[in-house]
């Protein structure tokens, strides 16, 4: 048996999330389903991060276990001719046996893209959450900034995370406006808890629309209590970006 490494990209906003589930689409369910017609074996493909339902990947890495003797670039072809439009391999690597997607994983990057203000858009409602008004960019940065660290993040957890605990990194925030005047929110933690990211996104935007302070944040931060965080920011603006080993 060998462990073979993939980095996927997948429109996520067909999907019920990354994790498979009866009677739903997953991402995770048409991964397991091509490889298992290109090998003739069903196997669990592990992925870095259970990404919800509508969130989107540019550089998910999974892995899996085979005991088939195609080359990664067999791999590559074959499963990007099985796997449906919305879903891609980018890359097909040999792994040490001993790599897990999930459990070997030192940190992630994750970025969530804003239009406010301008008109409606149409092509990318899928791909990213509009609001009405301009947001205070300084604001955000300056509420994001006592985030960085390490910290006990309860007050952005989802009330459903299983996570064993909850301190985590967080490395570096960055808060800008790319050259579409889109208004970008990048994450960089060892670790996310689940809808973290979300939370920290729907918290930073009620401070950028003047509902929350910017010196508010270390108080939510310390009292860990979700329901003094802003709310979960939909899940279509959310990219996994790259995960680091």
């Amino acid at each position: 048996m060998r462990t073979l490494k993939l980095t996927l990209e997948y429109d996520g906003t067909g999907f019920a999330g990354w994790q498979a589930q009866p009677g739903q689409r997953t991402v995770q369910g048409e991964v397991e389903a091509a490889v298992a017609k290109l090998v003739g074996e069903r196997t669990v493909v592990f992925a870095a991060g259970r990404t919800d339902a509508g969130v989107h990947a540019r550089g998910q890495v999974a892995s899996f276990r085979t005991g088939s003797a195609h080359a990664p670039y067999k791999f590559l072809g074959g499963l990007n001719s099985l796997l449906p439009e919305d879903v891609a391999v980018l890359a097909v690597a040999d792994a040490p046996s001993d790599f897990h997607a999930q459990k070997s994983a030192r940190g992630k990057w994750y970025r969530y893209l804003i239009q406010d203000g301008g008109p409606r858009t149409a092509l990318a409602r899928s791909r990213l959450w509009r609001l009405p008004h301009r947001l205070d960019l300084e604001a955000m940065r300056q509420a994001a900034a006592p985030l960085v660290g390490e910290h006990d993040f309860s007050g952005f957890r989802s009330a459903s995370c299983e996570a064993t605990s909850p301190i985590k990194e967080m490395r570096r925030i960055e808060i800008f406006r790319d050259g579409r005047d889109r208004l970008v929110i990048e994450l960089w933690s060892s670790a996310f808890l689940k809808q973290m990211a979300r939370t920290i996104v729907g918290t930073l935007v009620e401070v950028g629309q003047g509902k929350r302070a910017p010196e508010a944040m270390p108080a939510i931060l310390a009292g860990r209590d979700r329901r003094a965080a802003g709310p979960t920011a939909p899940a279509q603006g959310l990219y996994l970006l790259r995960v680091d080993y």
